[in-house]
């Protein structure tokens, strides 16, 4: 494809930033229209291409605010112990500055909406011929997506949140929470908390962590760390303390070639930092977990340079264990308060 063609219509559409990646989808696009491909993948690419660019538009504005994306079932009506869980928890993480991500619909999803108000709201809808629509609450909102595929509704219900709570429901939450776990534990998705939220009284969970174990991680389909990828709890005080507790001191990480770099609000002591290697050295392929100054790509990039930080080789293979660590690093006695976000 003409390189001058691309550059011109990237002028035309007043692109200042990312050029490179916008003209590789371009070339993408052209290159479809060489391979005569079917009339139906192509709908299929036009369409999530455009659900896409409407949630990415959506969440913009609201980038540097956290969020938390609940999950549940939407057949769990206003009298169920589980609607008042749900509204409480959102309530308490609105208090706190975050924002709520659900799917739009009845149920759980109603009941979170309800909790943290519309204002704090955003909805991520799944267009079905069997189940009700968007309740009223975010209906004509500017912070409502409409979506036809799974695919592109659950990545939007999960890129953009920094924290999960599912209480119970069936398959499709079943669906969100495994595709998490499995999003948490290749490494394809930023590190996050996710609670599993019953009820007093209710064991939907701790039978369903009964079956992980026994079926999944005795035969040794995954490994035993991988449990530390969730929590579970009937209380609404302990998961909003979990959600939020994950980034008292934790920050962010970012991948600069062979190593990982953990950016922290406080960096550790020595005494700290050699604690870390006894407990988590095992996470390392090679070397130690050593403090750093930002390293010469995140400068380059002006990324985050004010945090502090800390590096290592890590063994992508162990994701339960460096969420081990993230909660390590959350307790030290170098970490600050917890903040209002």
């Amino acid at each position: 494809m003409d390189r001058d063609l691309i550059r011109r219509l990237l002028d035309e559409a007043g692109a200042t930033r990312n050029r490179d990646v916008l003209a590789d989808i371009f070339v993408t696009a052209y290159g479809l229209a060489g391979d005569d491909a079917d009339r139906l993948d192509l709908k299929i690419t036009r369409d999530a291409l455009k659900e896409m660019r409407a949630a990415f538009r959506m969440f913009a504005p609201y980038e540097h605010v956290r969020k938390v994306t609940v999950f549940g079932s939407a057949r769990v009506l206003p009298t169920d112990p589980l609607y008042e869980h749900a509204s409480r928890l959102a309530a308490s993480l609105a208090d706190a500055g975050w924002m709520v991500v659900t799917g739009a619909g009845p149920g759980i999803m109603a009941a979170a909406v309800e909790g943290a108000g519309a204002d704090r709201s955003f909805g991520v809808t799944i267009r079905l011929p069997f189940e009700e629509g968007v309740i009223e609450a975010l209906a004509g909102s500017d912070r409502l997506v409409s979506m036809k595929y799974f695919f592109t509704r659950k990545l939007m219900l999960m890129k953009e949140s920094s924290g999960f709570v599912s209480l119970p429901g069936g398959f499709g939450t079943q669906d969100e929470v495994l595709e998490l776990l499995t999003l948490l534990q290749t490494g394809k998705a930023t590190p996050s908390p996710l609670v599993l939220l019953d009820v007093p009284g209710q064991t939907y969970w701790k039978a369903w962590e009964e079956f992980l174990l026994e079926e999944l991680v005795a035969p040794g389909w995954v490994s035993p760390h991988d449990v530390n990828l969730f929590t579970i709890t009937d209380s609404v005080d302990e998961a909003v303390a979990m959600i939020r507790g994950f980034w008292r001191n934790y920050q962010s990480i970012r991948w600069v070639g062979d190593r990982l770099v953990i950016r922290l609000r406080a960096a550790p002591t020595d005494d700290e930092l050699a604690w870390l290697n006894d407990e988590f050295g095992e996470l390392c392929t090679s070397g130690a977990i050593e403090r750093t100054d930002p390293l010469p790509p995140e400068v380059n990039d002006d990324d985050n340079l004010h945090l502090a930080r800390i590096v290592l080789r890590y063994d992508v293979r162990k994701g339960g264990g460096f969420r081990r660590m993230i909660a390590a690093l959350n307790s030290l006695d170098s970490a600050p308060p917890l903040d209002a976000g």
